[in-house]
C-alpha cells in the first residue's frame, strides 16, 4: 500500500525567520516548527531571541535542537550574511526565508521626516532585499528555495498617518513580484503574506480599545481582529509543496477586510438616513 505524501509536511526543511522572536514572526516560526521544519530565529535583541528559542523547545545540544537563534540586524549586510551562514552551520542547509522584521510608525505625514521615511524603507524594503540576496545565493546554488515576504493590508488600502509604513509595504509587494519573475528559473519561489489587523507589540496601542480599532472592526466581516496563530497557516502553505506552483502571489489574511464594501455596521457619526 502506497502512503500518500503530506503536502504540508516540512520535515527536513530549514527556515530563517527574521523578526522571528516576537509578534507575527514568532507565530510563523512556531507554525513552521509544528509542521516539521527546523527554524533559525533572527532578531536584533539577542535576549528576546534566546527567550523565544527556549520557549519553542530549543536544546543546548546543537546536534539535537530544531530551533536556534541568531542576532540579526536586517539593515546591516554583514549581519544578514552571518545569519544565513549560521543556519547552514547549525542545520546543514537553508530552504526557506521569511522576512518579517520591521517596525511601525504612526505620524501625520506633514510631520514625517525624510530620515524617518528612509529608515522605514531601509528596514522593510532594503532589509528584505538584503536577506533575499544572502539566502538567494544559497537557493540558486541548490536550485531550490522559498521566500516569504511580509507585506501588509496597507499594501492595498490607506490606513491614515502611516505613509512611510504603507509605502514601504507596497514596495515589498512589488519586490516580491520582481523576484518571483526573475528568480523562478533558479528554482526559487517568492511570495508574500499581507496580514490584516493582528494585535502585536507593534500596533496594539493603535487598535485595541481605540476609535481606530472600532472602525477597523466595523469594516471587517468577521468582526474581530486576527489571532497571531492564524497567520502561521498561510506561511506553512506557501513554504510547503502544497504551494509548489504558487509564485509571485500576495496572500491576504484579513478576515474579509479588503472584500468589504457596504456592511451592516454604521459608525456613530454617520447621519441616520431615515430621519
Amino acid at each position: 500500500m502506497t502512503t500518500k505524501k503530506n503536502l504540508f509536511d516540512l520535515t527536513g526543511k530549514v527556515a530563517l525567520v527574521t523578526g522571528g522572536a516576537t509578534g507575527l514572526g514568532r507565530a510563523i516560526a512556531e507554525g513552521l516548527l509544528e509542521h516539521g521544519a527546523k527554524v533559525l530565529i533572527g532578531s536584533r535583541r539577542l535576549p528576546t531571541v534566546e527567550e523565544a528559542v527556549k520557549a519553542m523547545g530549543g536544546s543546548d545540544a546543537e546536534s539535537e535542537t530544531t530551533v536556534g537563534g541568531v542576532s540579526l540586524d536586517v539593515t546591516n549586510t554583514s549581519s544578514v550574511d552571518r545569519a544565513c551562514r549560521r543556519a547552514v552551520d547549525l542545520f546543514g542547509r537553508l530552504d526557506m526565508l521569511v522576512n518579517s522584521a520591521g517596525f511601525q510608525l504612526r505620524k501625520p505625514t506633514f510631520d514625517l521626516t525624510a530620515e524617518e521615511f528612509n529608515q522605514m524603507y531601509d528596514t522593510h524594503v532594503t532589509g528584505t532585499l538584503r536577506c533575499c540576496h544572502a539566502a538567494g545565493h544559497i537557493f540558486r546554488e541548490q536550485h531550490q528555495g522559498t521566500i516569504i515576504n511580509i507585506a501588509s493590508i496597507s499594501s492595498f488600502v490607506d490606513l491614515v498617518e502611516v505613509a512611510a509604513y504603507a509605502s514601504a509595504k507596497s514596495a515589498v509587494m512589488g519586490l516580491t513580484r520582481s523576484l518571483a519573475n526573475e528568480w523562478a528559473p533558479h528554482g526559487i519561489r517568492t511570495n508574500a503574506i499581507a496580514p490584516g489587523f493582528f494585535p502585536t507589540d507593534l500596533n496594539r496601542n493603535l487598535i485595541m480599545n481605540t476609535d481606530r480599532g472600532r472602525r477597523i472592526l466595523e469594516h471587517t466581516p468577521m468582526a474581530r481582529f486576527g489571532e497571531q496563530k492564524e497567520i502561521a497557516g498561510a506561511a506553512v502553505f506557501l513554504a510547503s509543496d502544497a504551494a509548489s506552483f504558487v509564485n509571485g502571489h500576495t496572500l491576504v489574511v484579513d478576515g474579509g477586510y479588503l472584500a468589504a464594501g457596504v456592511s451592516d455596521a454604521v459608525a456613530p457619526w454617520v447621519p441616520d438616513p431615515s430621519r
